[in-house]
């Protein structure tokens, strides 16, 4: 039988697993909506939508865990109302907890979302990668056999379950070093060229990053925001079911995007 853990014992694990004070943020780390005292259910989702959210409280879960929280600095201020209500309210009503973290889940070194991937690729290592505002978004490592762009889109088609996009300046070349943020992180292949790597995957690519990245001599791969997003979340499922006598649940999303 699943025992509790309490709000704050929840939210003390996270924070110091995912060191949230080391990052400065697009937006706050942590219990965003704060719910039940006790926590029996601890559901996980890539992001706090009205899906996620509904399922949480359909399972009856004391708490849902994101990597996509609610609050954002770049939105400002929102009424509440619309699709924003649509979240908040069931939160709020099925008295349901709400942790989210960003940047602190893309970067770990070893639950992270980039370090998950680098694991999946078979890497045998990897160290931070990446600055924002300090901090390191995601990893970079190297390949311990032969890999080239033609294989690596067609491996992580399989891993994601989703299309990849890719530019390269050669398919069939031989990949050395690859730098990881999971995302939408399309910019930063400009960093991997600059670091010496020539691989660099995300989850987003826009119509000038396919010209210029080949163009500047690195592949570039993106594999969906969401779908690069996923094994972060699970990893922190497992610490968490792990840590704690409590029942865990990952909520599948069907994001294309």
């Amino acid at each position: 039988m699943s025992e509790t853990v309490s709000r704050e014992a929840l939210r003390v694990f996270l924070d110091q697993l995912l060191a949230v004070d080391r990052f400065c943020d697009y937006g706050p780390n942590g219990l965003q909506v704060e719910g039940r005292e006790k926590i029996k259910k601890v559901v996980f989702a890539v992001s706090a939508t009205a899906h996620s959210v509904a399922a949480a409280r359909d399972l009856g879960a004391g708490a849902l865990v994101v990597h996509h929280g609610l609050l954002w600095n770049f939105q400002g201020p929102k009424p509440l109302v619309g699709p924003y209500a649509r979240r908040v309210f069931p939160l709020v009503k099925g008295d349901i907890n709400l942790y989210a973290y960003h940047l602190p889940l893309d970067a770990h070194p070893v639950i992270g979302n980039a370090a998950r991937l680098a694991d999946l690729l078979g890497l045998d290592q990897w160290f931070p990668f990446g600055d924002y505002k300090g901090s390191p978004t995601g990893v970079w490592g190297s390949f311990p056999a032969l890999t080239t762009p033609r294989m690596m889109k067609e491996q992580l088609k399989v891993l994601l379950n989703h299309e990849v996009l890719m530019a390269t300046p050669d398919p069939d070349r031989p990949l050395q070093r690859i730098g990881i943020i999971t995302g939408g992180a399309n910019s930063e292949w400009k960093r991997a060229a600059d670091s010496g790597l020539d691989a660099y995957l995300t989850g987003e690519m826009s119509e000038h990053d396919w010209h210029e990245s080949q163009e500047a001599g690195i592949t570039m791969l993106a594999g969906g925001h969401h779908a690069t997003e996923q094994f972060g979340i699970k990893a922190l499922m497992d610490a968490v079911s792990k840590q704690f006598a409590v029942e865990c649940v990952y909520i599948p999303s069907d994001n294309p995007a």
